[in-house]
């Protein structure tokens, strides 16, 4: 998904590019992507139109909706575009773009505390968000900026302040390269910027040269990878697909580790009060996967895999990786990253 990207030189950098859209090669694909286009040409009030007559068939498309929000965000009509990703972060809220997007024109207008609520947002729905931790990080640094300021104002002969605010008004004039979209992350997602390319296999571990050593009585050899524990993750990996995709929330919640570490550090029933209110939203889910690899390293394993997600509204896929370790002889998730 396309998002406008902001940093510590300026809060919004022009628009970089349109969205490849994750779908087959429909009518409804190319639909989107001919209008893409044209705003990607610079042709807004006619991609605007046809946007419109698109909805007009398919009101609750995600893909659609969040396209004629970059519309509009284009075409100067910020009111207009804070409405509709805002309609997008109440109806799909596990998606992380829109409010990334709604935090750049937060940015703009120099409403810097909702900009920051809404990359916060971004993050806790979407840890991995890299794009929405820089934004964050440019939001931090205008708002001490400012508190810098007023601190001189207060105080003009406050030295530390002075340095302070030297330091960050550097920064931001030397960290000034231009905006660009990146690759959007997530479980369920309407549109990318970039095919996702497949997750990396596992590097393999190096390899040192043995020394040299008297014989000793033989001892114990270290637990080993074995082709048991190895079905094993795959079966935990299976379970919590299935769980999720049923909306089994008891199920899908015991297939978390009571150490996981949670999305932006939040309490784990904050973090399960909000993955069940997504899941077990109105409407059918299936979550499937393919190309699942697994390394294993004592009591730890990791699962890499192409996740699959379908609603009645949109479909995606994305590379996902669990990061597992057992506790009391069962494989369980202790941390989860999608994206690459």
């Amino acid at each position: 998904m396309t998002q406008i990207r902001f940093n510590a030189t300026h809060l919004l950098a022009s628009f970089v590019s349109i969205v490849a859209l994750v779908l087959a090669p429909t009518a409804h694909a190319e639909g989107l992507q001919d209008i893409s286009k044209l705003v990607k040409q610079g042709q807004h009030a006619r991609a605007l139109e046809q946007v419109d007559k698109f909805l007009a068939t398919k009101p609750k498309d995600a893909q659609g909706r969040f396209l004629k929000g970059i519309v509009l965000t284009e075409m100067n009509k910020p009111s207009e575009a804070i409405a509709v990703f805002t309609k997008l972060t109440e109806d799909y809220p596990e998606l992380p773009e829109p409010y990334n997007n709604l935090a750049v024109i937060y940015a703009q207008q120099k409403q810097y505390d909702k900009a920051q609520q809404a990359l916060e947002m971004a993050i806790r729905t979407h840890p991995s968000y890299a794009t929405a931790h820089e934004n964050l990080g440019d939001i931090y640094a205008r708002l001490a900026s400012q508190a810098y300021d007023k601190a001189l104002q207060l105080d003009s002969s406050n030295s530390s302040a002075q340095n302070k605010l030297a330091l960050i008004r550097d920064l931001m004039s030397t960290s000034g390269r231009p905006g660009k979209a990146t690759k959007p992350i997530g479980n369920a997602r309407p549109v990318e910027t970039v095919k996702i390319a497949e997750a990396p296999k596992a590097a393999a571990a190096p390899i040192a040269a043995e020394p040299a050593k008297v014989v000793e009585a033989p001892k114990p050899a270290p637990a080993q990878a074995s082709g048991d524990d190895k079905a094993e993750v795959a079966e935990a990996v299976k379970r919590w697909a299935a769980a999720w995709s049923s909306k089994d929330m008891k199920a899908y919640l015991e297939a978390y580790a009571s150490d996981f570490k949670t999305p932006g550090g939040e309490s784990r029933s904050a973090w399960s009060a909000g993955r069940k209110k997504r899941i077990v939203k109105p409407g059918s889910i299936d979550v499937s996967y393919d190309n699942l690899r697994i390394t294993i390293n004592g009591d730890t394993a990791t699962a890499s895999f192409r996740q699959h997600y379908k609603s009645s509204n949109f479909k995606t896929s994305g590379n996902k990786v669990l990061q597992m370790g057992k506790r009391d002889g069962k494989w369980m998730i202790v941390q989860e990253r999608v994206g690459n």
